[in-house]
């Protein structure tokens, strides 16, 4: 290892000894080395990912003007009287001149400007098209890693298709208001379908009971019966009325969803088995996704994996996803199973609760991999691969969560 690199390394650890002693300035430091991606961003994230916690993670989406800022205001003011510390990202438009946060979200929030239990971050979009920056699922770590309990993020204001919040946010709020026409008709081909927690902000006006029947006969209309049926919340943001209701239902799903995602029910899940997501081939995204759209799915999030050297979209599917995959050189992995193989399923991903654990068990049983180590993927995901010949004939992703079993 040479100079530079112990430097690096001795600079990040002692960044990560600062942000789990409440250092403001390092949490703020280190989440601009992520968000910009510069030296050092893969290895800090690597250690926060460690050092990690199990913060409860709230989306809080909806159209301009919705006073989503104002609900989240009230959201951490909620929460810090409880002692809890919280994170707040605001997801605002890009400057197009600097590429900064056009509308600074910390602006609006200034009365938390003397509270160390309340840290607020203005994100620029940055071109992102689904409601949040690129970098939110990795400034979430970092937030988790400096102890904060609650993380509230709030999108840039949207419309039908921004529904990237979904895949980082354990509770999703959308913020509908009375007097903007007929709001459930123009959202609820998108994000409408996302929402876990409907409220109606603004509740004093009047049109609000018009909204929350407009809501309830949506979701009449839905044939799909779940545990979780998304209540309509009232709130008036500007006095803080409906909020403590609104904490105790995004609790409620919350506990919810962590005991669906924990329940045991045979062998398989005894181990934390389930299934992430199937993997299609494809020589063009933009073709293929019109099929998927014509059945009802969305397109929740596209990138690009440099590494892997493929272009990749995500269709959330109940509590899995269709992941679609495109080559973008001709001698990538993917390239390379089109032409063998055309288009098609490429590979079939499982979650395991410790991938570490898993490795080394199919190493030890003499399982052939694909991967001779376990790699971080987009959104901080850990994963190695099986090779087909161990398998039966397809190729398994084993996919793990981004904190290592046992750190808290």
């Amino acid at each position: 290892m040479s100079k530079d690199d112990t430097a690096g390394q001795q600079e990040i650890t002692q960044m990560i000894e600062r942000l789990r002693a409440g250092d403001l300035r390092a949490l703020a430091r280190a989440i601009s080395v992520v968000e910009d991606g510069g030296a050092g961003a893969v290895d800090l994230l690597a250690a926060c990912r460690v050092s990690q916690g199990n913060a409860l993670r709230i989306g809080v989406t909806g159209p301009p003007g919705a006073g989503k800022s104002t609900l989240v205001d009230q959201m951490a003011r909620s929460l810090s009287a409880e002692g809890q510390r919280v994170s707040v990202i605001g997801v605002d438009p890009s400057s197009p001149y600097t590429g900064g946060a056009l509308l600074g979200d910390r602006i609006r929030m200034q009365g938390f400007a003397a509270e160390a239990n309340v840290f607020i971050r203005s994100m620029a979009s940055r071109g992102a098209l689904g409601g949040v920056a690129r970098a939110t699922a990795d400034v979430c770590t970092v937030m988790e890693a400096a102890g904060r309990q609650t993380i509230l993020i709030e999108t840039v204001g949207v419309g039908q298709d921004e529904v990237d919040v979904i895949g980082i946010a354990d509770v999703t709020v959308l913020v509908l208001m009375p007097g903007m026409g007929d709001e459930v008709q123009s959202l609820k081909a998108g994000v409408m379908e996302i929402a876990d927690i409907f409220v109606v902000n603004k509740s004093d006006r009047g049109g609000a009971e018009l909204v929350e029947q407009e809501i309830v006969a949506m979701q009449a209309l839905n044939l799909a019966h779940s545990e979780w049926v998304p209540p309509v919340i009232r709130t008036f943001a500007l006095t803080g009325e409906g909020v403590p209701e609104l904490m105790k239902t995004i609790r409620e799903c919350a506990e919810l969803k962590r005991t669906r995602r924990t329940r045991v029910g045979n062998a398989s899940t005894a181990r934390g088995l389930r299934l992430d997501h199937l993997g299609v081939a494809v020589k063009s995204i933009a073709k293929a996704r019109g099929f998927y759209e014509a059945l009802g799915l969305t397109v929740a999030h596209e990138e690009t994996v440099e590494y892997e050297r493929v272009k990749t979209a995500m269709l959330p599917l109940g509590e899995t996803r269709i992941e679609l995959l495109e080559p973008t050189e001709e001698d990538s992995m993917i390239a390379k199973f089109l032409t063998k193989r055309g288009e098609g399923l490429h590979h079939i991903a499982v979650r395991v609760e410790d991938v570490d654990s898993m490795f080394s068990s199919l190493t030890a049983q003499g399982m052939r991999l694909a991967s001779d180590s376990i790699r971080v993927g987009a959104g901080g995901h850990r994963y190695f691969f099986v090779h087909p010949a161990s398998t039966g004939g397809v190729l398994l992703e084993i996919v793990g969560e981004a904190t290592p079993p046992g750190e808290k």
